[in-house]
């Protein structure tokens, strides 16, 4: 019963703010546009650098969490593209929104209320490996003669690399700059929830079968991946939890923004994201449990 009230109180704050973000776009019908240029600018590389950057974050002690993460991807993606095949979806469209989970919306506010901000390095250097493979190898699936050299104009890219730079080499930011970019990065995850439940305000879904496929087989083919891996790679049990629970995570919400730029069935996407995501009532709860 203690375990169910300690997960309880971990996916509450994460459903209050996004059925508040919910209920503000169905009411109000905002244009998210700019906030969500915002947090990917500004309120997520401040996020990263700043974690990364701090003196307690050393990138070589999550490496093999990383390992762990690029097989969970690209684990994912094969079996994807087996059942994709198998029931003629379209490849382009499907198989990356079973790759690419809602690892910052969701991934980060789940690190922190489970596993504290002990763990908040870590899973910051989850999202940016999950944000570069899926920048890059994930375009690609969607668009194939896609140039993908604008990402290296991403500020979240910049971050990334300077924070990695200054942690290899041990430098420490000053008490002033690091607290700044610390109060910038506060308003990442909030601010990401609320956007969450407003993007799912607006969207349309048009065939419901598809979207429970990709809903179950997303976490499921996750968590098959992620299984093995925990009795293979030299884990620390916190990072065997934190494994498991990037492993249950729904679709990313950008798995739909790319369909519909690239042109690949954002209908589909969009029946997978957000049935996905509702389905993830069901499987956070049961990999938080095997988590804790």
């Amino acid at each position: 019963m203690e375990l169910f009230f300690r997960i309880f109180g971990i996916i509450t704050p994460v459903l209050v703010v996004s059925a508040i973000g919910f209920g503000y776009g169905r009411v109000i019908n905002p244009d998210m546009r700019w906030i969500n240029r915002l947090s990917t600018d500004v309120f997520f590389p401040a996020l990263i650098f700043s974690a990364m950057a701090s003196k307690d974050f050393h990138i070589l002690e999550y490496l093999p969490l990383l390992v762990g993460s690029v097989a969970l991807i690209l684990g994912s993606g094969l079996l994807a593209w087996a059942v994709a095949r198998l029931f003629h979806y379209n490849v382009a469209a499907f198989v990356p929104s079973m790759m690419f989970s809602n690892v910052a919306n969701m991934g980060l506010p789940l690190t922190l209320f489970a596993f504290g901000p002990a763990m908040l390095p870590a899973a910051v250097s989850m999202f940016m490996l999950f944000s570069l493979i899926h920048f890059t190898l994930g375009i690609r699936i969607c668009s194939p003669n896609t140039d993908i050299r604008g990402i290296l104009r991403s500020p979240m890219l910049w971050a990334m690399m300077l924070g990695m730079a200054m942690s290899l080499a041990e430098l420490a930011l000053p008490t002033w700059l690091g607290g700044s970019l610390r109060m910038l990065g506060d308003a990442a995850i909030p601010i990401g929830l609320f956007a969450l439940g407003v993007g799912f305000s607006t969207f349309r879904i048009s065939n419901w079968s598809i979207g429970l496929v990709g809903a179950f087989l997303c976490p499921i083919s996750g968590l098959l991946v992620a299984w093995p891996l925990i009795k293979i790679l030299p884990l620390t049990p916190a990072m065997e939890g934190l494994l498991i629970l990037y492993a249950a995570l729904p679709p990313a919400v950008m798995n739909y923004i790319f369909a519909e730029r690239y042109g690949q069935d954002p209908g589909l996407v969009s029946a997978i994201v957000v049935v996905g995501n509702i389905a993830s009532l069901i499987f956070i709860p049961f990999a938080l449990y095997l988590a804790l």
